[in-house]
């Protein structure tokens, strides 16, 4: 430190110290700079000396600044490098299993368009064979009763008591094929599970009824649930026969209803067809939609207040119609379930349905 105050006098020479040699680094008065000892040293005024102290001393803690504005720079950096690594490592997985998904999706869809359009080949082979039969059997019939008609009466007569089991009514073919292809229909008593249901939905204590909610619930986000498509599926799934249930819609203007895949995607967005898994018809203000791909308008000659719902699963088929009158609404073409439980499924938003009974 270079000295200060009048009392900072040479202890040598008396003289006061204004002088600083710059080599020895101290305060020297005339005296001492004409001396051997200092002749030949750089000195500095004092005051000129403090003066480029108090310089070298801002440029200094000027420079630890920025030394250290520096180490937190790099610091930062090397955090964001190892940030945007990350990321790029965890873009590049995340676009790695949804291009393996969407090619296991791809090759379910072309699997089940396989096997659907198998199963059509089969329905229209077993239709076809059905029909030639019978129409065989009605030509056999009609050339019979054409043979007798040319007879005379007596003989026809005496003809028709031996063989009158040959003159009874003909059924129609699709009567025949009806009473052979006919099986029983369950009712379900369907409820609703409660470890699918969409957090902003509201369930019933008997599980029967569901409400669009005025709050998200905190409820587990368990791998079944939906989140954030507003929908729920039933607890029964079925895995064969025809069952049918009924839905009170009443007089709410958005919900979709119907049957979808156990397997169906429950994060996310879903398609709401029978690619994405799901067979249903919705209503979206005044218009009724069949949720086919493309969307199918339907015009329904009175507003739905109760929809009854059919899945006959041999034949892959789901089918729509009014509860009251059992009058068509719509049937989907049919689908190959490939062994897959199928499952009630509703659609909520500001609507409330109720399952029947």
């Amino acid at each position: 430190d270079l000295p200060l105050g009048k009392e900072n006098v040479c202890e040598r020479h008396k003289e006061k110290l204004n002088l600083f040699c710059e080599k020895d680094k101290e305060a020297v008065c005339v005296v001492c700079e004409r001396s051997a000892e200092h002749k030949s040293h750089p000195v500095l005024l004092l005051e000129v000396a403090k003066q480029n102290l108090t310089q070298l001393k801002t440029l200094k803690k000027e420079r630890d600044e920025l030394l250290g504005f520096k180490e937190t720079e790099e610091r930062k950096m090397k955090e964001y490098q190892v940030t945007a690594h990350t990321e790029r490592q965890k873009v590049v997985s995340e676009f790695e299993q949804l291009h393996q998904f969407l090619e296991e999706q791809e090759r379910l869809l072309l699997a089940r368009l396989g096997e659907l359009e198998q199963e059509i080949v089969r329905w229209q082979n077993e239709t076809v064979t059905k029909l030639d039969k019978e129409i065989s059997r009605l030509s056999e019939l009609i050339g019979e009763m054409e043979g007798k008609g040319q007879r005379p009466a007596r003989e026809f007569l005496q003809v028709s008591q031996f063989r009158g089991s040959r003159t009874k009514p003909i059924p129609c073919p699709r009567q025949v094929m009806g009473h052979h292809q006919r099986t029983e229909i369950h009712s379900a008593n369907v409820t609703l599970d409660p470890d699918t249901v969409y957090p902003g939905l509201v369930l019933s204590e008997d599980q029967k009824c569901v409400r669009c909610g005025d709050t998200r619930q905190e409820l587990p986000d368990n791998p079944e649930r939906f989140d954030p498509v507003p929908c729920v599926l039933g607890c029964k799934g079925f895995t064969s026969g025809r069952h049918c249930w009924d839905v009170e819609v009443g007089g709410g203007e958005r919900w979709a209803v119907g049957v979808a895949r156990v397997s169906l995607r429950r994060k996310g967005l879903i398609d709401f067809n029978p690619e994405g898994g799901i067979w249903a018809v919705e209503r979206c203000l005044d218009q009724y939609r069949a949720l086919t791909s493309p969307e199918v308008p339907l015009s329904l000659s009175r507003n739905l207040k109760r929809i009854r719902v059919s899945l006959d699963y041999e034949a892959g088929q789901v089918a729509f119609c009014y509860a009251d009158n059992e009058a068509p609404i719509f049937t989907f073409p049919p689908a190959a379930f490939a062994g897959d439980r199928i499952c009630p499924w509703l659609w909520v938003w500001k609507s409330q349905l109720q399952l029947c009974p």
